[in-house]
């Protein structure tokens, strides 16, 4: 099939990107990679009338650091975040989960932006960005807003995101010495999205763990932070059996629904087994980033 006929528009800067917005919402759609939206334009399931592709947009693909922070420009392209020596080292959980994100094709023409503001919950960057308490800014008529992770996405396919808002930038906290991450998910075929996915980054001090992070892509309608399995982890050394006890206290907090895919108790019990998976990889790629630093 093919799309409906619509007028493209390539801003060249981000303030006429917004004023295209502000003038033809909520018929107007951004486009970004692409990778989400075509395949919806081809079948018709989006038929907008304006399409605002931000490809010309040079300041969207920024990637810089901060003293705090890494900021990733919306626009910025997945393949060359999975590649960045910055994002590798103060964003390890965000390197971690580019290799589980469909195929090098699609990372070569995805953007870090347009996944998180297309919120499917099966995908990989929004789990990473709640798990991280990353900070989302968003620019419109009225200027720039910053959304904390845990209040952007609303819903499956859903975000705070106006109609005549743009997605411009991430910002990440930087990582602390000793930290590790790991991103593990189970899915019919390499490739495919995820059934069920989990995120885990850890800090460890001394042989302690100082911080652990965990969410779960696949069990709810949003990324689901998962606090439950991070207070048994947190504040002592690692074991198997705190393994466990995060891994019980992960299945006793979801209550996923079943699709023609798999059955909800099935995504539940794989949910704990891969945050197990994910801890322990983690924990030990932060055990040996600690002993590399000391």
């Amino acid at each position: 099939m093919k799309p409906v006929d619509f007028e493209l528009h390539r801003p060249a800067t981000t303030a006429e990107a917004v004023a295209l917005l502000a003038e033809h919402a909520p018929e107007a759609k951004v486009l970004a990679g692409g990778q989400s939206l075509l395949p919806l334009l081809n079948f018709r399931l989006a038929r907008p009338e304006h399409l605002v592709d931000l490809g010309r947009i040079a300041a969207l693909a920024e990637l810089r650091r901060t003293r705090d922070e890494l900021v990733v420009g919306a626009m910025v392209r997945q393949a060359r975040a999975e590649r960045s020596p910055a994002v590798a080292a103060d964003a390890p959980l965000l390197a971690a989960a580019f290799p589980n994100i469909a195929h090098p094709p699609i990372r070569n023409r995805g953007t870090v932006g347009g996944s998180l503001a297309h919120a499917d919950p099966a995908a990989e960057l929004p789990a990473v960005a709640r798990a991280l308490d990353a900070v989302l800014v968003a620019a419109g008529p009225a200027g720039r807003r910053e959304i904390a992770a845990r209040d952007f996405f609303q819903a499956n396919l859903m975000t705070v995101l106006e109609a005549d808002e743009l997605l411009v930038e991430i910002r990440f906290p930087r990582a602390a010495p000793g930290t590790g991450a790991s991103f593990q998910e189970v899915g019919r075929r390499s490739g495919d999205f995820a059934l069920v996915g989990v995120a885990a980054q850890v800090t460890v001090r001394d042989g302690v763990v100082e911080e652990a992070r965990v969410c779960v892509t696949g069990v709810a309608p949003t990324p689901h932070r998962a606090a439950e399995a991070e207070e048994p982890l947190t504040g002592r050394p690692l074991t198997e059996a705190r393994l466990a006890a995060a891994a019980d206290a992960l299945r006793a907090a979801i209550d996923p629904s079943g699709d023609l895919h798999a059955p909800g108790e099935y995504r539940r019990d794989v949910a704990g087994t891969l945050a197990v998976r994910a801890v322990a990889q983690a924990h030990r790629r932060a055990t040996e980033h600690a002993a590399a630093a000391a």
